[in-house]
């Protein structure tokens, strides 16, 4: 029994430490993806407060036209440094539907911190019709309901290009290398000096699609820190119990041998 009890506790460390964003290679459909360095990768790995607050400024200038952040309260955000009053501010900046009121009727308010992040759309038949037929995606857990998530969004968002000679595209389509099939329905979301960054990091946009890519990585694990930190933590446990069952087997059957 205690043998099993040691080997689920070691599991259950293992598992605390695996990487959020795998090794793999390639995306779906075996298109090969380029590797970046993460500040996020390995055991010990972090988040970039810096990277995501930018990051979340593309967001909401360029993504959240189309796309959501259902799953993201406006409180979060304190995650990404900002103080009570910065998250207070953001959520104000939008118009939240509330009610009924006392009159039965629905009305519209300011956000606040206890909010999450508005649909860009009433409805899916108003984000098709907005949207060539296609229903832009929810991207709370873009970045883990991908393959190698960051990287591939990363790639996706810089590879835009033209179609090789003889490539022909579907009507309403883009060219993508980096996309299963290289056709897209969505155009080219990024483009040189995009957004200006308060911080003065030039919005190139490898920078501007690393950044976002950075934050929808915290927006789809954002315990992703804390996971980490408890498997360091039970790692060196088994380690310090495992000296001190070992001494204590010595002291128990010293005499036998």
């Amino acid at each position: 029994m205690r043998k099993g009890l040691f080997i689920g506790l070691a599991a259950l460390a293992a598992t605390a430490c695996v990487p959020a964003a795998g090794p793999a290679a390639a995306a779906e459909e075996g298109v090969e993806l380029p590797q970046l360095e993460w500040s996020f990768d390995g055991p010990f790995g972090t988040f970039d407060r810096h990277a995501m607050q930018r990051g979340l400024q593309v967001y909401r200038e360029v993504c959240s036209t189309c796309h959501g952040l259902k799953y993201v309260a406006f409180r979060n955000l304190a995650d990404l440094g900002y103080d009570e009053e910065e998250v207070k501010a953001i959520a104000a900046e939008y118009t939240i539907t509330d009610g009924p009121n006392d009159e039965g009727e629905m009305f519209e308010r300011p956000g606040r911190p206890s909010d999450y992040f508005p649909e860009p759309f009433p409805n899916e038949r108003a984000a098709a019709a907005a949207n060539g037929g296609a229903v832009p995606p929810d991207l709370s857990l873009m970045a883990k309901a991908r393959a190698d998530g960051p990287n591939y969004v990363h790639a996706l968002l810089t590879g835009y290009e033209e179609p090789p000679a003889g490539f022909e595209l579907a009507e309403g389509t883009n060219y993508n290398a980096y996309f299963p099939g290289h056709q897209i329905a969505m155009p080219q979301p990024l483009y040189e000096d995009g957004v200006a960054y308060a911080d003065g990091t030039p919005a190139t946009i490898d920078q501007m699609a690393a950044d976002v890519s950075h934050f929808l990585m915290w927006a789809a694990e954002p315990k992703l820190e804390a996971r980490k930190h408890t498997g360091i933590k039970v790692l060196i446990f088994l380690v310090v119990f495992t000296g001190v069952l070992y001494a204590a087997k010595r002291k128990v059957w010293k005499d036998v041998h």
